[in-house]
């Protein structure tokens, strides 16, 4: 078990008229959050899933236009409903590299829209972005930096940024005068409160250290099962049968797990197209144990284990 939740000592003022779950805190994390991944700007929301609907809804803001937006099938099913619920459509390409790492949700001609959800290195943004792009992170407990859920919004134009902060308010800025509110547009309640930001900010401080020994642990993986896996979120393999090699490990005492199952054959999401490659590899992938709390022993015996398997 990884206590992700530890804040003792951590108090909100409720004897004030004023923001007390949006305070310093946030802000503070948003500006070390943008400076780690080499942005200018960042906008704290309360989930990822928030953030990926912020920018579907942004993109039809002024218009009213409808989005065909195309997804890998192998995905989170937030993903695909968030894009849906923001008024957009969905369609399915048969891809499974992205599992893992950052991928192009959608692009247009100025900018694209960058969902690295599951993934987080330094001056990542200025390496895989561009100004005008959004990249999109989240702060699930599971994921390389985790809270009490949350998500961030980074890029290089201050407008947009300005644009997503105002949406996640309501519609509108927090003003120094909490009675007189300029609302501009009808938003949504979706900022980052001051909880998820302080627990996200402790565990962002020692990530690097963190970061470390995942790395440590990879390269013990790819040289074992002579793979290139370069996730800092999930570790997947390929077996012959993942629910069979589920109950295998389960019977050693290691926990598994499945990620994705393909969308496209969900009846909500049902698309008729046949995705080859991602039908073939679903009941195929799977993820091993990878964290920073597992022990050189802990490595070493689930290594002989998925060694007995593949």
């Amino acid at each position: 078990m990884i206590n992700l939740f530890n804040i003792e000592n951590y108090t909100i003022d409720t004897s004030k008229f004023d923001h007390v779950l949006h305070d310093s805190g946030v802000i503070e994390f948003e500006h070390k959050f943008a400076q780690f991944v080499g942005a200018k700007y960042a906008c704290g929301v309360n989930s990822a899933t928030s953030a990926i609907y912020l920018a579907m809804s942004a993109m039809s803001k002024n218009g009213g236009e409808v989005y065909n937006i195309t997804i890998p099938t192998m995905i989170p099913p937030v993903v695909a409903n968030a894009i849906i619920t923001s008024g957009n459509r969905i369609s399915f390409y048969d891809n499974v590299k992205w599992v893992g790492d950052s991928y192009v949700l959608h692009e247009f001609e100025d900018y694209k829209i960058v969902d690295s959800a599951q993934q987080l290195y330094k001056d990542q943004f200025a390496i895989e972005a561009n100004d005008n792009d959004l990249m999109i992170f989240s702060f699930y407990p599971t994921k390389p930096v985790g809270s009490i859920d949350g998500g961030m919004i980074v890029s290089n134009d201050k407008d947009k940024i300005e644009w997503f902060r105002q949406a996640t308010l309501n519609g509108m800025g927090f003003a120094k005068d909490n009675w007189h509110r300029e609302i501009k547009f009808p938003g949504w309640k979706m900022y980052m409160n001051s909880i998820q930001a302080y627990v996200a900010n402790k565990n962002f401080d020692i990530y690097e250290e963190k970061l470390e020994k995942l790395n440590t642990i990879r390269e013990t993986y790819n040289s074992t099962f002579g793979l290139k896996n370069t996730s800092n979120h999930l570790y997947r393999i390929e077996v012959e049968d993942n629910v069979k090699a589920m109950e295998k490990l389960k019977s050693k005492g290691i926990i598994s797990g499945i990620h994705y199952s393909c969308l496209h054959k969900i009846p909500t999401y049902r698309q008729r197209e046949t995705l080859v490659n991602s039908e073939r590899l679903e009941s195929k992938t799977l993820s091993i144990p990878f964290h920073e709390k597992l022990e050189p022993r802990d490595t070493l015996a689930i290594k002989s284990a998925v060694m007995e398997l593949i």
